[in-house]
This record gives C-alpha cells, structure tokens and sequence, in this order.
C-alpha cells in the first residue's frame, strides 16, 4: 500500500513538473542532486572517527568525502537541533528549546533548507525523521512550504513505545530501553528504518525512470511530452531520516552478535565530574522509565548506572549503529544503481550526540561535547572522489554482518574534539575546524550554485531568508586544496544551550516546556576551552539575564577533552574566564571566519 501511494504521489507530481516545466527547468536540469541523510541520536561512533564501532558502509562515504571532526549542534535534543539547522537559525531565534511550538507562528516564517530548494525547481521530498514530527513542524512535516509531496513516516514507527520487547524472565513483553528483536516477528515484519530505505529506494528507482522516459506509467501521464524529458528532468532534494540510535536500542538482534560483551569498551570516565554545578546535570529520565531500567531501582538523580549495564547499552548502542550504516550502505548503492552518484551531493549528519555513560550521564540534553558533537560528512562529486575510475563503483553495498572482525578498542580510547587517530582516518579529507549545523544551510545551497541566505541582522524575526551560520565551502576549498581566497580567520569557536527549569535536577529537567525554563546555560568551545555560563532566562521575552549567572563551567581541553574538571573557579582562570564571558555574550556574529579574497 505504501508504495502504491509513492507512486501514485510520484507520477501526479512529475505530471505537473511536465507541464510547468519551462526555463526553470531548463536552469536547474545541470545542478547537483542533493541527499541529506540524518541519523537520529547519532555521536561520531563511526569506524571513520576512530570509534571501535562497525560502520563499513559510512566509512566508504567518508573514504569519498570531507569529514568534519569537530561540528557541534546548536541543543542536544532532537526537535530544536532541526529545526536549527533546517532554517539555519539558533534556539533563541526559532523560540524553541522543547516540542510544543511551531517556529512559523512563535517566531517568523523563516525558509528552510528543503524549501529553498524547491523555490528553485527542486523536486523535495522527506522520508523518515527529518524535521521532528507534532507541534514542532506543524503536525505535517512543514508541508506544503517544505516540499513537493507529502512526507513519509514508516507505518511501523507507531510501535516505538510499544511492549515488543523480550520476551522478559516473565515470558510477556516488554517496554525496554534494549531491545533487540526477531524482526519477522515484530509487528508488520519489519522496522522503521527498513521501511523508510524501501521507500526511499523506490523514489530513487521513479526518478531514474522518469530521468530515462523509460516508465510507461509516467509517459502516459505526461501529456506534455516533446522528447525532450532529459533535458527537462528537475533535480532532486531527497532527505531520508533515520530512528536510530534513538532510544528504545531496538534494531535486528543479528546485529548485536557483532559485539561480544567482552569486546565492549566503557567510557574513561564513567564518575561524577569534579565540581560539576547542580544545574548542569541531566537525571536522564528517559531511560530511567523504561522496564529494564526503571526495575535497577537507581537513585535519582545521580544514580550511577550499574556497572554492568554500561556494557549491555553500549552493546546495544554499537549494534544499533551498525543497523544504521546496513540501511545507509543499501540507500547509498540504491543511489549509484539509479545513476545518480555522480551527480549527486551526499551530506550525513547526526542530530545531536549521546552520551553512554561518560561523566555518569545518559542521553543528549546537556552541553558536554559527547552531547553536543556529531559526525558530519559531506560527499561531492568532483571535488572529494577518491574513485575516479569509470570501472570502480563509489558506493559498492557493504553488509557488515558478513565482517568477520569483532572490535576491540585500544588500551587508550582517544577522545574529545581532537581525535582523529584510527587507520580509517587517514582517508578521504577532513578537517578539525569548528563548524555548527547551521553551517549546512549555507553549504548546500552555496554548492548547488543556488542563492546563499545573507547573515541575519540582529533581530531577524521578520527576516524570512537568512543564515546564522556560514558556508563551509571556503573551508572545503581550502582542504582540498582548491581555495580561491586566503583564510584570515575561520570561526573562533561553536555555540550551543542547554535549557533547565531550576538550579537542581528534578523530573523535568531534561525536557522543561517552555513555560517552565527559567535558566539556560550558554556555551562557547573554543580550541582550548569549554565554557558555560547558567544564566537567569525569560520565557516570556525569549531572553537571558547576563547579570543573574547561576553557575559557571571551564574546561580546559589541552589537559581535560573528557570535560571532568571544572575549573571554573580556579583562581588562576580568572582573565580567562573574564575574556570567555565577553566572547559567549558577544554570540556567534563575533565568531564568524574572516577572508581575504583573491579574486
């Protein structure tokens, strides 16, 4: 049935595209292709970044990629992180920092990525998780203004909160927060995931037919035809959002016997941080709720985790991951076999980090860096191939579970937002400068030869098209060696908050609503430093108090990448700490790069 509505939706809109189809198409008929791919609760727990985690398929992409090992969200949670990059505006300016506004209406009718795109002859379509679904996008994805047809969501999903799980020492079913299953027997026979590559393969295969007027049921739809659909076939914006690793860990079982328990690592620092302010924390509620975990009985809000569920969540965690990187390997060589790849950009991101146990915290919702830094990895054609070869595929389908390797990480796990030391590293390019998801607006657009939104003035509210980031493309052109202008300076450093209702954990801390924040910690990461300042913040206004600060946090990276020490109140970071505040209440506009053209 599913498909039978993709290609009911497919042949109506490619009707239209024929008959309107003009100079515009005309104009965008030699733009690239664009393939955002989002995962969903993604840190870089990838093989590329030098995690011990199985992900041969995303290694491959990034073997033909720029990979970004130090790009940061704008707030670990999962609707205010896409909205953020989606309009490429920070949480202060979509007023959002929960679930329950829709940024058209709260804040200003800002222009999307997608729907820049299909403003210019785009065919824009969303599968998956790409904006986050309810009050947050307006219960229909952003749709119309956002695409050209109706978004997908796996009919499978609506058993994410479901008792699948187990069966249990009980013999029922469970609600647990691991949860890896028998997919034949899981309700439809299948998973979210699965249904959204399914679905996003069949786009993939109409457009290629649509592409070669090779499709009966598209001709005959087409009674504008004048033998020249090549040329007028439009370019696409395909946006496929994965589930996981989102919590529940479900994911085929088979993929968890890639991870024996003694392969597992734990984080190096699985306590309490030094001196880490009440307001900081995060009590993970969340996964305290589901059955597995609330049956620990661990106290709120500091627990710890027993010891021995570090290993099970990690395991399913990694085995969640690998999942992922099977359904990006068959989109991927879905996109080649469609003959698409070569023209076809491809970014990956994730859209906040996780954090499995470091500084004894689980799940997003706080400032650290293993909350806030994700992989980012940017494919484009011509410009980051290592494949040249017209007999060599980009792409090839990688099935992880036929790896015969089970990892084993180094006796000294590197981390942090400088490593970047594993064999697979040393493919492909990358770059350690800071960049922030905002950043991918601009990018995209600048690399399609599209309009690139200005920079947003102070108060933009009323600003439909405008950035709050910058095009990365002067930093891709500068990697790979094909710079046209000399960087003075890049960014000085990213931007990120967190929200809390009090100065102390308590059961909505992780997600307040917006009625009841009445603190937010501003954070600035700089090549050296971390810094936060927990200020007093309006609700009402969308506003904070630098005069009311409630806390404080310094780390210092050189020494410290874990985050473990806060030194804020060291004595001798005192001029550090006055230069930092400046910088954090100047914002991100006093951070943006400095160029010297050439041209």
């Amino acid at each position: 049935m599913a498909m039978l509505r993709l290609n009911l939706q497919f042949v109506w809109l490619v009707t239209i595209i024929a008959c309107s189809c003009t100079a515009t198409c005309d104009a965008t008929a030699s733009r690239p292709n664009i393939l955002l791919v989002v995962s969903d609760d993604l840190r870089p727990s990838l093989g590329s970044y030098g995690e011990p985690v199985l992900t041969p398929n995303l290694d491959q992409l990034a073997a033909q990629s720029i990979r970004f090992t130090n790009a940061h969200v704008q707030q670990a949670v999962c609707g205010p992180s896409r909205i953020s990059f989606l309009t490429s505006r920070r949480p202060d300016t979509t007023r959002l920092y929960d679930f329950y506004s829709y940024w058209r209406e709260a804040a200003g009718n800002f222009t999307t990525l997608p729907q820049h795109f299909k403003e210019n002859g785009y065919y824009a379509a969303s599968v998956g998780k790409v904006f986050h679904n309810g009050k947050a996008s307006n219960f229909t994805d952003d749709y119309p203004l956002s695409w050209s047809v109706p978004p997908y969501w796996p009919p499978s999903q609506k058993y994410k909160r479901k008792k699948v799980c187990g069966p249990g020492p009980d013999g029922e079913l469970h609600e647990y927060l691991i949860c890896p299953v028998n997919v034949t027997q899981h309700p439809l026979g299948t998973l979210p995931d699965i249904q959204s590559t399914d679905y996003a393969l069949e786009i993939l295969k109409n457009l290629s037919k649509y592409q070669s007027n090779s499709s009966p049921d598209l001709k005959s739809n087409d009674h504008s035809s004048t033998g020249d659909n090549d040329r007028m076939q439009p370019p696409f914006f395909l946006a496929v959002g994965y589930h996981k690793p989102h919590i529940p860990l479900k994911y085929p079982q088979e993929f968890r016997d890639l991870y024996p328990l003694d392969s597992i690592d734990i984080a190096p620092d699985i306590h309490l941080p030094q001196k880490v302010p009440p307001v900081a924390w995060n009590p993970w509620t969340d996964v305290r709720e589901r059955e597995d975990i609330a049956a620990l009985n661990v106290s709120f809000p500091y627990g710890p985790m027993p010891l021995e569920y570090h290993y099970l969540i990690r395991q399913s965690y990694y085995a969640a991951v690998t999942y992922i990187d099977y359904q990006v390997g068959r989109l991927l060589a879905g996109l080649e076999e469609s003959g698409f790849a070569k023209n076809t950009i491809v970014l990956f991101v994730g859209d906040h980090g996780w954090q499995l146990g470091e500084h004894q915290e689980w799940a997003k919702y706080s400032n650290y860096g293993v909350a806030t830094r994700v992989p980012l990895i940017i494919h484009i054609p011509g410009v980051t191939d290592t494949v040249t070869s017209l007999t060599k595929r980009k792409f090839p389908f990688i099935n992880p579970l036929l790896q015969k390797v089970h990892f084993k990480p180094p006796k000294s796990t590197p981390r942090g937002n400088k490593v970047n030391r594993s064999p697979a590293s040393n493919i492909g390019y990358s770059t350690n400068s800071p960049v922030e998801l905002v950043d991918m607006f601009p990018t995209l657009a600048d690399l399609a030869g599209l309009k690139i939104p200005p920079t947003c003035p102070e108060n933009s509210l009323k600003n439909d098209f405008c950035t709050e980031g910058s095009s990365l493309t002067p930093l891709i052109d500068n990697v790979t060696g094909k710079s046209k202008s000399v960087m003075l300076r890049w960014k000085n450093g990213t931007f990120s908050q967190y929200s809390r209702p009090s100065d102390v954990p308590q059961q909505d801390s992780d997600m307040p609503h917006l009625a009841n924040i009445t603190i937010m910690g501003y954070s600035m990461r700089t090549d050296n430093y971390h810094y936060t300042e927990w200020i007093g913040f309006d609700p009402h206004k969308f506003q904070g108090n630098w005069q009311d600060v409630h806390a404080r946090e310094l780390y210092v990276l050189d020494d410290d990448p874990h985050e473990d020490f806060n030194v804020a109140d060291d004595p001798r970071y005192e001029s550090v700490i006055k230069d930092l505040s400046k910088k954090l209440q100047g914002g991100w506009r006093y951070s943006l790069p400095v160029f010297d053209d050439l041209q």
